[in-house]
């Protein structure tokens, strides 16, 4: 691909809403020019910036060097010994902390448990130790799928505090998806539960196991977890029950002393060609990173009830529920269910109970709460929220803008962070009490990290000029390789650009330095040859007040190259017809010129997307270029989704 082929961008956005004076004058990091102070210094001397992070930490031994960077492999902190158990749970127990909520969980059925920091140690210690007594060791290989349970990060931390590498396969995966993890990384026990429940159903998770270990040999032990009562099949010798072994063991287990490169977890991706890849991240440098994110992006507080919607199957969920938070010792909220059980308001409801103060989630709920209606948001008390935040995906201006004024009241910062498993933590978030927002940027880099737009050869494009995303220094909570295929991770993320890591995404950076993500550049579409980032195009059809969410797909053209093909889901009552479709292009024209005008548009009444809510654009590809899906389902949320646009195109 050559320089000539820049990504083309179209969109403008012109307001602009700087922080509250009020949340500025008690937030972390305060006003612009001091975050602008803070990110010269950590340029200046990365390794000195990261160094002074970590030291927020607890370590059994300070490291000897922060960074060995041989490219494109990092250790960082080597020599360091910590452990993260610890530094969630142990330090603080000497603090006020002490008997503070931990974790508060609500069940879909309604059930409400608190947990304090003290109850926390106390049972993770006892888990740890239940994983010790079925023989797993330091370096071993335990996997995780359960409902979002407090006992999932109980395992977790357990795992963590022994030294064993866990990965969390998110409660919605089919056999098969567990039985790849599984032997791909070759676990010895896998912890689950009978079942938990989603939309008023259970999801009987044990069943799904019985069949994936069948096809495990490395598999000696499955651990139960009884959330719904359910009848399951035990089998004798291999099945336990959580709650029958934890009765067996004390609640002393000290950490393990780990070294800062010990791997914590691996967390697997779904790859273009089948084969999951197992995204490894270590010990010390993701700790360091994503205690210091969380910290300065939520502006934690000790008196937050911060709640982040993310299930903890996905790594939002491993560095924004469990990790970073307790660590920093905040109250974290977790709810188990769907947003829309028994009503469109439960979120609402939750907030105005629980008092929540801190509420992260993603672009994908956001529409579907404006499809829903803002009756269900007003007719709740949300004056306790003082931060929103975004995540998982770009979020277009008018939802941004809705979630300000609707949610947020106009008085709450909204933090739209940009980052992705790979990297750990957040890398591109605005600072909630220093950073003037704009509606569908993520802003600036955070301090310590180094990122730029450039074209395929590696040169920086000018300003407001489409092109590549890249990170051209190592970061701290980095992904170390891909597990056991250290080949494929240089190919993967190394490969394209040179020296330099390419996430994937197309972004520009407006004249403020501000960066705009435009999506993965798999989704660009190449027309009479400009080639159009589909964030944008869907950005504009949102902005329609007749539509709740857009996918924007390309379709073989022998014209243009690629025809643009719309999927749009209406709001509330509304439906489709030709007037519409009409409306809708000449919309987009105005919006961003008449070359991003939708050559189909297709009403559907709901999109494709996977369990964490991403929109599976390849299959709208599939369906769009010739009606035909070869590709892999197993990851969509709801497969009669796709059944309704396979009949609808017959």
């Amino acid at each position: 691909m050559s320089d000539q082929t820049a990504i083309e961008s179209v969109l403008t956005e012109e307001r602009v809403f700087p922080p509250p004076p009020e949340f500025a004058a008690n937030a972390h990091i305060k006003s612009f020019e001091e975050y602008e102070k803070l990110y010269a210094e950590a340029a200046d001397d990365p390794a000195g910036f990261w160094a002074k992070q970590a030291e927020a930490l607890h370590w059994f031994k300070k490291w000897d060097t922060v960074l060995k960077w041989k490219e494109p492999f990092a250790e960082w902190f080597v020599g360091g010994k910590l452990n993260i158990s610890y530094n969630c749970l142990d330090r603080h127990l000497t603090t006020s902390r002490k008997n503070k909520a931990a974790i508060i969980w609500e069940g879909e059925t309604g059930e409400i448990k608190t947990i304090t920091y003290l109850q926390l140690h106390q049972e993770v210690s006892r888990f740890a130790n239940v994983l010790k007594s079925l023989g797993v060791k330091t370096g071993d290989r335990v996997a995780l799928y359960m409902p979002l349970v407090p006992a999932l990060a109980v395992a977790m931390l357990a795992c963590a505090r022994i030294g064993a590498t866990h990965t969390v396969i998110f409660g919605g995966f089919s056999a098969d998806a567990i039985r790849d993890r599984v032997n791909d990384c070759q676990c010895k026990v896998i912890v689950t539960a009978d079942g938990g429940y989603r939309r008023g159903s259970e999801i009987r998770l044990k069943d799904v196991v019985d069949e994936a270990v069948e096809h495990c040999p490395d598999v000696t032990d499955v651990v139960v977890y009884q959330r719904t009562g359910s009848q399951i099949k035990m089998r004798p010798g291999r099945d336990h029950w959580w709650h029958e072994l934890t009765k067996t063991v004390d609640a002393d287990c000290p950490a393990e002393e780990l070294d800062s490169e010990h791997p914590l977890y691996i967390l697997y991706t779904s790859g273009t060609t089948g084969k999951p890849k197992g995204i490894l991240h270590t010990t010390g440098g993701y700790l360091t990173q994503t205690v210091y994110t969380s910290k300065v992006i939520f502006d934690l507080k000790d008196e937050d009830i911060y709640w982040c919607t993310a299930d903890i199957g996905w790594v939002t969920g491993h560095s924004y529920v469990v990790y970073g938070p307790l660590a920093n010792g905040a109250t974290v909220f977790m709810y188990e269910g769907a947003p829309n059980h028994p009503a469109p308001d439960r979120f609402w409801d939750i907030i105005e109970r629980h008092k929540i103060t801190i509420f992260y989630t993603a672009p994908t709920a956001i529409r579907a709460f404006i499809k829903w209606g803002e009756q269900h948001p007003l007719k709740h008390d949300l004056t306790s929220l003082r931060l929103l935040g975004t995540v998982g995906e770009p979020i277009n201006p008018e939802a941004w803008m809705w979630y300000h004024q609707i949610i947020g009241k106009g008085n709450c910062p909204i933090v739209d962070t940009w980052w992705q498993t790979e990297t750990g933590s957040a890398m591109i978030s605005p600072l909630p009490g220093a950073t003037p927002t704009v509606p569908g940027t993520a802003t600036r880099p955070l301090p310590g990290i180094v990122v730029d737009v450039v074209t395929k050869s590696g040169k920086p494009v000018g300003p407001g000029e489409g092109g590549y995303l890249v990170i051209k220094h190592p970061w701290p909570s980095m992904l170390r390789t891909l597990w056991g295929d250290d080949e494929r991770y240089k190919q993967a993320y190394w490969s394209e650009i040179p020296g330099m890591y390419f996430a994937g995404d197309g972004a520009r950076r407006d004249k403020h330095g501000y960066f705009w993500i435009m999506g993965r550049v798999d989704d660009v579409i190449n027309v009479s040859g400009h080639r159009l980032g589909t964030a944008e195009i869907e950005s504009a059809l949102v902005s329609h007040e007749a539509v709740a969410e857009a996918a924007v797909v390309g379709r073989p053209d022998e014209l243009k190259g690629q025809a643009i093909a719309a999927f749009v889901t209406l709001e509330g009552g509304r439906t489709g017809n030709d007037e519409l479709k009409d409306a809708l292009r000449t919309h987009v024209a105005h919006e961003i010129g008449a070359l991003a005008k939708p050559d189909d548009i297709r009403f559907t009444d709901a999109l494709p997307k996977t369990r964490s809510g991403k929109i599976m654009r390849r299959l709208l590809r599939e369906l769009a270029s010739g009606g035909h899906v070869a590709g892999d389902v197993t990851t969509l949320e709801d497969l009669s989704v796709l059944e309704k646009l396979r009949e609808d195109e017959e």
